[in-house]
């Protein structure tokens, strides 16, 4: 039985290493990246003469996620009109290898040079303000005068789109100043203010997240960790107010249909210790799911006035 296995495995290696067949080279150092990547730093900077010496004249640029296949792509003439409104009309442009990444430059056989770039773009649109910052792959072909005939392009099209948004007004939901979810805080924050720890918690779902300024990135707290935090901090300090300021805005956004209730306060507080009071300054943020359960708290405040002696 162990031979038949042998002879198995040995059949089977040869016939994997049979279907092995070479198509070219692969270099990490090659006349075309260097090509490749003068030209991509002549289009940001919006040098259109040097541009174009890096470009054949039947150069074509195409959206690699463009499915149409009739598509005939972008003419050097466009390209390098494209140059010239980028580097006029986003500021900061840059493109940069990502990091660890580099290019190729693969040598086939048959269809000539190619060459595979990683980079990095960004700038900030002027007129909209939108920031570009993307990972983009391109794939771009170099004839045999060194010239780039081809570049094929994938990136977050996502970016494009709010860009294209950008240029007009849009709603993006609706604002209310009087709303159920914008009650539910105020008695919230009022259970609080009266020490009633197990009404306030009330109003969350059992796996809501507690976030606070205080806190490390990534760091949350549970309910319970929340609600044993606010009941230690009662027995050093005596709430004597939470007092609202302003009024809380209830958003109801169409992107993404998220439930948001925006909320400012002033605590004022006196530690038991020693009588000393304090004035925190608190802003709230709370998620609410679509049964009008609070799922998430962000709280732009620090205690660190609560522990000045």
């Amino acid at each position: 039985m162990k031979k038949h296995v042998i002879i198995a495995m040995m059949i089977f290696s040869v016939v994997m290493y049979s279907q092995k067949k070479k198509n070219g080279t692969i270099y990490s150092e090659h006349p075309a990246i260097g090509v490749v990547e003068a030209m991509q730093q002549a289009f940001v900077k919006g040098d259109t003469i040097a541009l174009a010496g890096y470009l054949a004249d039947d150069f074509r640029a195409f959206n690699g996620e463009n499915s149409n296949p009739d598509a005939k792509g972008q003419s050097k003439s466009d390209f390098l009109k494209a140059s010239d409104f980028w580097s006029k009309n986003v500021a900061y442009l840059s493109i940069s290898r990502t990091n660890g990444a580099y290019p190729d430059a693969l040598e086939y056989d048959k269809s000539g040079t190619w060459v595979q770039t990683w980079d990095n773009l960004r700038g900030v649109h002027e007129k909209t303000g939108v920031k570009i910052d993307m990972p983009i792959h391109r794939l771009f072909v170099v004839d045999k005068n060194n010239k780039i005939k081809t570049m094929i392009t994938y990136d977050d099209s996502a970016i494009w789109a709010n860009l294209r948004q950008s240029f007009v007004p849009r709603t993006n939901g609706t604002i209310y100043n009087h709303h159920d979810n914008i009650n539910k805080v105020l008695r919230m924050m009022a259970a609080l203010e009266h020490s009633d720890v197990d009404k306030a918690f009330s109003f969350f779902t059992d796996d809501a997240r507690f976030t606070n300024l205080d806190m490390a990135d990534g760091d949350f707290h549970t309910v319970a960790q929340e609600k044993e935090s606010f009941s230690n901090m009662l027995k050093d300090w005596t709430i004597e107010s939470i007092d609202v300021r302003g009024y809380p805005d209830y958003l109801e956004y169409e992107l993404g249909g998220a439930k948001v209730v925006q909320s400012w306060w002033v605590a004022r507080m006196t530690r038991k210790s020693d009588g000393k009071k304090v004035k925190l300054p608190i802003m709230l943020v709370h998620d609410f799911n679509d049964d009008g359960m609070i799922t998430r708290e962000a709280g732009y405040y620090t205690t660190q006035a609560m522990a000045a002696k």
